[in-house]
């Protein structure tokens, strides 16, 4: 029997998840699927630049595990833009998770960092003002 695969770790999923070639109806194409996983592997590599080892961490698998779902990714990506397909993205064993947020004081100008789900915070930790307004999330 087979061990299940491991969900990985997915910090951004982006509201868009096709894209095709200009000009060709959608009829007409042809279509290569790439996992939300897949795609998370590509921003991490590819677009923030980070190493193998530091991207597994990120997602929560190993070295060589990244490395093949990388390949993937770059395999499906290079088929679409040298054939003129479709991708779509969708499946994938992962687990969206959420950054902390980022809060900063209206009073004094501190900033903090806060967990997701945890809720409002009760004031600034600086100055204990309930001034306050979230500016984000930490990437």
């Amino acid at each position: 029997m087979v061990r299940p695969q491991k969900d990985r770790m997915v910090a951004f999923n982006p509201e868009i998840s096709y894209f095709k070639p200009r000009g060709i109806p959608m009829i007409d194409l042809e279509e290569v699927d790439l996992t939300v996983d897949e795609r998370e592997a590509l921003r991490l590599s590819d677009l923030m630049g980070m190493s193998h080892e530091e991207a597994g961490r990120r997602m929560g698998v190993s070295r060589a595990t990244f490395g093949r779902i990388i390949q993937r990714a770059r395999r499906a990506v290079a088929d679409a833009l040298i054939n003129g397909k479709a991708i779509n993205v969708a499946g994938g064993n992962f687990k969206l998770i959420e950054q902390a947020r980022i809060f900063c004081c209206n009073t004094c100008g501190h900033q903090w960092e806060e967990p997701s789900g945890t809720g409002r915070p009760p004031g600034c930790p600086a100055c204990r003002k309930k001034d306050f307004y979230r500016i984000g999330k930490k990437r």
